[in-house]
This record gives C-alpha cells, structure tokens and sequence, in this order.
C-alpha cells in the first residue's frame, strides 16, 4: 500500500505580524449579564438619587416640601425592592445575594453593593415609617431618611465603580468617569420622572433644577468618557460603530432634547411629559449601551492588546 503524502494544512491560523493577537482569539470572557443589569443601573440610579434628593429637601425643614419627601422615600422602598428582584433574578437564587452579606469587604464593589442596597431598603423603610411622627418614632424616622440619603448616594454611583473595575478595555479606560456618569444620569432621571407628576411650584422648581443639572453633567461626563476611551483608538470603537456607537448617540441626542425642552419657557404639561419620556428614555439607553459597548469590547481580540502596549492596562 503506497503512502499518501501529507499536505500542509491550509487552515492553520495565521497572525498579522504588524498587529499581532493570539490567532485572532479575544483575550477576554464577555460579560454574562443579561437585560436584569441595565435595568437595574436604571431603577437603581433613580431610587439612589430620590433617596439623595430627600435627604437634602429635609434640611430645609420645610413643610410645603413634604410631599416631595414622601414621594422620594416612598421610589425609595418600591425601588430597592425592584432593584433587588433584578440582582436575584439575574443571581438565579435568592440564597445567592444573602451570601453576598455574610461578609464586609470594602475591597469588593459587588459586595458593597450589596450592603448599599441592604442599607438603602432598610432607611427608606424606616423613613415611610416613622418619618412624620411626634417624639422619638419621629426622631428615628428623621434620622432614617437622612441616612437614606447617605445610602441613596452610593447606590447611584456605586455601579459605575463595579463596572470599571474590570478587565474589559473600554470600561477600564473610563473607570474615572464612570460613577460620574451614572450618577449624573440617575439624577436626570429623577427629574424627569417627577417631572411628568402632579406637583407644587416650589417642589417643580426644586425637581426641574435638581434633574438638569444631572443632565447637563450627564452630557458632559459623556463627552469625557468618549475621549479617554479613544486615548487607545482601538479601544474607543464600541462608542464610535456598530450598534454601540448609534446607542450612544442617540442617548446623548434625547438626554440633550429633554434639557432643551425643559428650558424653555411656558413650559405646558404635554411638554413637560414630553422632556421627561425623552430624558428617561436617554437614560435607559445609556445604561444598555454602556453594558453592550462592553460586551463589543471584550470580544474585541485587538482591543486589549493595543491597550496593553500603550502602557495603560492596569
């Protein structure tokens, strides 16, 4: 029987030697997380900034901003309910997120995550309670809705750190603005959520005022992410194509149309709904697309080489 001779394969990968990766293979694992995260950063942004936004009516020890109080501790207690139905349903089991609290560990966003939420929950609960009370269930209400706020604070900005502590290139590369950007943008959405309700002048005005400069520092810290992720061009792609890029886009477009909107004067209720649906809406979408601009990223088999030998992976 006569031999057959071998042919060299012509499939073996093969490598650009002036722009090498390891055959063309992302360095990277994608992220899991499915639709439960985004949306989470949403709800959990606007519960964290009405719980802010209540601490600091409360100061004013003012009782035509009473309404406003109770309604921000009221999205407090319904929305760290929805926040933490979200982190259970993407955990798979509840027995998974009560884990997360049998330890303290600073070092861990996730785990100070939990604890933020936990505290959140717990504040606000006290504060729809006993807030409003005479003599000491009055006292402990007060204090409960102060430190909602101190809770509040940190759960619309404490995601921002957990995703950039990361490997992913784009997410690393904005780790600095990341918490801005998110808590920025949690504070537009409060505005524009209590916006589009039935409220007093005076409470309107603190809202409205309260919402756009989350927005205007919500467009800003954009435009900041934007050029420090592109700092590494090769990293700064998701935000520029593809799908990410138009997202990005247009969140920015409608965050931009609700602030313009809600400066202009004579500003009728079908207008203020109309600022508000497109400022939710933009900020829907920025935390979808910052979630999607990572998973691009990740899979991206050039994106964390090229960031590597710039010197900037850390």
């Amino acid at each position: 029987m006569s031999e057959v001779p071998l042919q060299p394969s012509e499939k073996l990968p093969t490598r650009r030697s002036a722009d090498p990766t390891y055959y063309e293979t992302p360095l990277l694992n994608e992220p899991v997380w499915e639709w439960a995260i985004p949306a989470y950063y949403y709800i959990g942004g606007l519960t964290g900034a009405s719980l802010a936004l209540g601490a600091a009516a409360q100061l004013a020890h003012s009782r035509k901003l009473e309404p406003l109080i109770d309604r921000c501790h009221w999205i407090g207690l319904l929305g760290t309910g929805a926040s933490s139905a979200l982190l259970v349903y993407d955990l798979g089991r509840p027995e998974r997120f009560l884990n997360m609290l049998r330890v303290f560990r600073p070092t861990s966003p996730m785990n100070m995550g939990a604890w933020i939420l936990s505290g959140a929950g717990g504040a606000s609960f006290g504060a729809v309670l006993f807030r409003g009370r005479r003599g000491l269930p009055g006292a402990i209400g007060r204090a409960c809705g102060y430190a909602a706020g101190v809770f509040g604070a940190g759960l619309a900005t404490y995601t921002g750190v957990l995703v950039a502590n990361s490997a992913i290139p784009l997410w690393q590369e904005a780790r600095r603005v990341l918490p801005v950007l998110f808590g920025s943008s949690a504070m537009g959405s409060v505005g524009c959520i209590f916006g589009m309700l039935a409220e007093s002048t005076e409470n309107r005005r603190i809202t409205r005022a309260f919402g756009a400069i989350g927005q205007m520092a919500e467009l800003a810290a954009g435009i900041v992410m934007e050029k420090q992720v592109s700092v590494v061009p090769r990293v700064g792609l998701p935000l520029k194509r593809g799908w990410s890029g138009v997202a990005w886009k247009t969140s920015a477009a409608l965050t931009a149309a609700s602030v313009v909107l809600g400066m202009l004067p004579n500003r009728s209720k079908k207008r203020r709904i109309a600022a508000g649906l497109l400022g939710t809406l933009g900020s829907l979408l920025l935390r979808f697309t910052v979630q999607h601009a990572g998973v691009v990223s990740a899979r991206d088999a050039r994106a964390s080489f090229h960031q590597q030998r710039a010197g900037r992976a850390i």
